[in-house]
């Protein structure tokens, strides 16, 4: 397994794609909330819908170098939009659900966009009027059916309409793909940066690849296999796109998509994902949540909770300075308390990964004290975006590797 993670002459991110899909084939790879229930989409029909939705772009008019935005939330149809329009040379431009509508017209003027991927109808509200205005836009694709009351310059397609009408063939799309070069333009990612306007940045295929092993390279050291993923970061941010998609698809684990932050405690437990990339707010949020429960269970619950801590703190930052009796409780400690919280969090995490801004250092303490390895990385959009993360034998909260 590490020996394909690690290969070094994968020419694009889709050929990594269909490679993965070739081993996985009706293993799952994609979940997705049907009905209250994680419902999942296998590698193979995950192929089969990025060959006709890919096919069907191409008869719309999109051709090598072309972009196509994607405004939508993270969902199955995301990922399988972004591999579609790389696959015939495309470049995809992510975008944020959270953007003003003089935001979604700047970044579609500046990227010219020749196409939108758009995913509800809330969305549709802000950005069909943007796409009527822009002449370059030729035409969007709906994931859920808009209500329209007047003509749009743009054509409006259905997603789930164009893989029904579509008959396309996954080889030859993968045939395609192998013409993408490690030095084309994969996505242009567009950030705020320290201020001012939204600045798109070219990420060519080759710089996320090399992201990703590199990524691989640290999760090695607490052993691949059986990997999930819960994608919870907008996937139009270079940090969730990068690690939480196609670090994922390298590793042959499973994405699932949280229905956002009021769930994310019953997607955990659904989910249980082995590792997961967050942001330090998250965290934050976390703490206080578990430091309430726990005041409010009182009694007994908090005084075990809080020597937990202590001696999770100490063990980690001071092991040699544990006495016998310590040791003993603290292992005691790991059943009667630690459990519990790697539980909340679906009992499988390997590590979570905070990146995107600073990490509190007692927040780090916090967690680590409690069970959870914690890693803390850095990057920059311009960088694909990682450039640096703690290794588990080698973390300092007060780094950032």
């Amino acid at each position: 397994m590490a020996q394909e993670v690690f290969r070094q002459d994968w020419p694009n991110l889709v050929t990594l794609f269909f490679h993965q899909v070739a081993a996985g084939k009706k293993k799952p790879f994609l979940w997705h909330k049907v009905d209250g229930k994680y419902r999942p989409i296998s590698w193979r029909e995950a192929a089969s819908q990025v060959a006709k939705m890919a096919t069907a772009l191409k008869k719309l008019g999109i051709e090598s170098g072309d972009r196509v935005a994607i405004i939508a939330n993270n969902r199955p149809e995301w990922c399988i939009a972004d591999l579609a329009i790389m696959a015939i040379g495309g470049i995809s431009v992510p975008v944020y659900t959270t953007y003003t509508e003089r935001d979604y017209t700047h970044v579609l003027e500046d990227s010219g966009a020749k196409a939108i991927i758009l995913s509800d109808r809330k969305l549709a509200k802000l950005v069909l009027p943007v796409a009527h205005e822009l002449n370059h836009v030729n035409f969007v694709v709906t994931i859920e059916q808009p209500h329209i009351t007047q003509g749009l310059n743009a054509d409006i397609y259905s997603w789930y309409g164009l893989l029904e009408e579509t008959r396309a063939k996954v080889s030859d799309i993968e045939d395609q793909a192998k013409r993408l070069k490690r030095s084309d333009t994969a996505c242009l990612i567009y950030t705020s940066g320290t201020g001012g306007a939204p600045r798109g940045v070219m990420q060519h295929h080759g710089a996320l690849l090399q992201n990703c092993s590199g990524a691989a390279a640290v999760v090695e050291e607490f052993g691949i296999g059986d990997d999930a993923f819960l994608s919870f970061l907008p996937l139009s941010h270079a940090y969730e796109h990068t690690t939480g998609q196609f670090l994922p698809i390298m590793l042959g684990g499973q994405i699932y998509y949280a229905e956002g932050i009021d769930k994310l405690a019953t997607n955990l437990g659904e989910a249980r994902p082995t590792i997961m990339v967050v942001v330090p707010r998250l965290f934050e949020v976390l703490r206080t949540k578990i430091q309430r429960d726990v005041q409010k269970a009182g009694g007994l619950k908090a005084k075990l909770f809080d020597r937990t801590l202590e001696l999770g703190e100490k063990a980690w930052n001071r092991p040699d300075e544990l006495t016998f009796w310590e040791r003993l409780l603290n292992r005691l400690l790991d059943r009667l308390v630690r459990k519990t919280v790697r539980k909340s969090f679906g009992g499988r995490v390997k590590a979570l990964v905070s990146g995107g801004a600073p990490l509190n250092p007692e927040i780090g303490d916090f967690f680590s004290s409690l069970g959870l390895t914690m890693l803390q990385g850095y990057g920059q959009t311009e960088a694909g975006p990682l450039i640096s993360v703690n290794r588990r034998n080698s973390n300092k909260m007060d780094t950032v590797g």
